[in-house]
């Protein structure tokens, strides 16, 4: 049996098998046993938790917390609004849409992790939505849908169906011929880094004018090991670039050491920082976030200036009507007629021309 599989076979998720990998604490034990919640994980992202620290960041992306009964600022039936479910568009439930060229294709309500900051948590963690995850019925949709020129396959987590369903999914979607992109979001690469195996490699490296990309979720550099540079290697090597998604997680990633070495670390195993996405108000997870500007100045006081733009992602709250960026122009401090003041990360300034238009 491959490992990926006996990975997914083998979760942790019951407080005896949890047990095995760090020691819980009466909060964490209470919340697992009274929490109508799913949660879980594999054997490998459990054995990255710090044994003895509730606050390990790891930790907390994965287990259940009381602070999750709090929803001051959560929005009720987030996902119905989010991905515009409640429209007079006719759409399966299998097709989420914030832009008219391209939509998210939701293949599985399944996950490696379970994470506790999900937007889509009613979906996929709380299971108070119930939706129709129907391949067939999203696939023909897309086709009869000329303007839609890409599709993001999600989920749940797309890459825990089997080589078949992938290959099945990625052949069926090649042939609608108004198709210029298919991406995947998966944490795989992250959370089951064994899931990028040769058979996978095969079923992603043949040449197609449709390309394929992946993104991912890492939010921490505790996050990144061996195993996943080797398997974000082996994806380029089937010509797949990777980028990641991460999410601004309160008292995870909002410090600036913590925010630097996590994009530098990204660089180091060949993924590109692509967004940075504000913790969006999915019920539930309000101990997740921070205020809105923490996130750009956090690039702004990490990043900018202080290692390569490479490092950099785009900051932005996700939004029903698509998303917006959350860049504030900190490096403009003075115009006239003549010129402009410009002042870099360590709070030089010089001088620009203004040119008319």
């Amino acid at each position: 049996m491959e490992e990926w599989i006996e990975q997914l076979r083998n979760p942790v998720n019951t407080l005896e098998r949890l047990a095995e990998f760090i020691n819980v604490t009466a909060e964490e034990k209470k919340a697992i046993e009274t929490l109508n919640t799913k949660w879980g994980t594999s054997p490998y992202f459990a054995s990255l938790m710090d044994r003895d620290d509730p606050k390990c960041p790891i930790r907390r992306q994965v287990l259940p917390s009381l602070q999750e009964t709090v929803n001051k600022y959560g929005i009720e039936n987030y996902l119905i609004w989010k991905e515009n479910r409640d429209t007079e568009e006719v759409r399966p439930d299998s097709i989420a849409r914030q832009y008219h060229d391209r939509v998210a294709f939701t293949v599985t309500d399944v996950c490696v992790n379970y994470c506790r900051h999900c937007f889509r948590n009613e979906l996929v963690v709380n299971r108070d939505l119930k939706l129709r995850m129907d391949v067939d019925e999203g696939l023909e949709w897309i086709r009869e849908h000329k303007e839609i020129r890409d599709v993001l396959v999600t989920g749940g987590d797309p890459f825990v169906l089997s080589d078949q369903k992938i290959d099945y999914i990625i052949k069926k979607l090649r042939e609608i011929p108004h198709l210029q992109m298919i991406r995947f979001g998966t944490r795989s690469p992250i959370v089951l880094p064994h899931r990028i195996t040769p058979g996978l490699k095969k079923i992603l490296s043949p040449y197609h004018k449709i390309p394929i990309w992946v993104n991912t979720q890492c939010n921490h550099p505790n996050e990144i090991t061996e195993k996943t540079a080797q398997a974000v290697f082996d994806l380029l090597t089937c010509g797949i670039n990777v980028g990641n998604q991460a999410v601004l997680l309160k008292g995870i990633n909002d410090d600036p050491e913590t925010f630097r070495e996590l994009h530098q670390k990204l660089l180091r195993v060949r993924i590109r920082p692509y967004y940075l996405f504000y913790c969006e108000p999915a019920p539930g997870i309000d101990h997740f976030r921070t205020t809105v500007e923490k996130g750009a100045e956090l690039i702004r006081d990490s990043i900018r200036g202080h290692t390569t733009g490479l490092a950099q992602p785009m900051y932005v709250i996700a939004t029903n009507i698509g998303k917006i960026p959350l860049m504030p122009d900190y490096y403009i401090k003075g115009k006239n007629e003549k010129e402009y003041t410009l002042v870099n990360y360590k709070g030089e300034t010089t001088k620009w021309p203004n040119m008319p238009e």
